[in-house]
């Protein structure tokens, strides 16, 4: 039944598909999965764990930048290959077993870093920062589909506004026509935020450390 529903989930969202239609997809009666999982909360939640079970989570270091870079990198190719578990993290917190490690782990390697008693902030501002973006990617992978007319429309409707203003020009080039025309030029860009979102946050969090020395 989990497996029918992680299936379901990379067909489509995490909170896109119903309970009914897992049980049609099972040839069975959603009482079935009641009795035997749960609702679909329970379902969902087993569908995260099974995702996240497979985090690589880095050994203790004291470089927490490039500890949370190879965590972060790491978590998103699991975490978009099942859209929707990054908006159920988001919802949800901590709350399966599987998600312990990392975070005991990584509350110590900020600890190391030197955050004292803002561990706790530093570590919900860069797993938050990552669900986010991974999460706005999940929810324009929904739309992908409607394509063509919505993003032509949008670009001819920026267009308009773009007068002679080099630097609006070169964002619709270089960053909203990938994003426009979908599909693998989409996907690289989304890679390219994340990381670049992940990059700016860390700078962020270490230029509120006290000076060393």
């Amino acid at each position: 039944m989990v497996d029918a529903a992680w299936e379901l989930s990379c067909e489509s969202h995490l909170l896109a598909w119903s309970l009914r239609g897992l049980a049609g997809r099972l040839g069975v009666a959603p009482s079935v999965i009641y009795h035997h999982v749960g609702g679909k909360d329970e379902v969902c939640r087993r569908v995260v764990e099974r995702v996240l079970t497979d985090i690589d989570v880095p050994e203790p270091s004291d470089d927490w930048e490039q500890w949370f870079r190879d965590l972060l990198w790491g978590l998103y190719p699991l975490v978009t290959g099942v859209p929707g578990v990054a908006k159920w993290t988001l919802m949800h917190g901590p709350t399966v077993p599987s998600m312990i490690p990392t975070l005991a782990r990584g509350l110590g390697v900020l600890k190391r870093g030197g955050f004292g008693d803002r561990v706790s902030f530093a570590y919900v501002a860069l797993l938050n920062t990552a669900m986010l973006t991974i999460s706005v990617g999940d929810d324009r992978l929904r739309h992908e589909g409607d394509g063509p007319r919505d993003h032509a429309s949008m670009m001819e409707e920026f267009d308009a506004l773009v007068t002679d203003a080099e630097e609006l020009r070169d964002m619709r080039d270089t960053f909203m026509l990938p994003f426009a025309r979908g599909g693998e030029d989409a996907g690289r860009m989304r890679e390219q935020a994340y990381r670049a979102m992940i990059d700016v946050t860390i700078a962020g969090l270490a230029s509120q450390l006290p000076a060393s020395g």
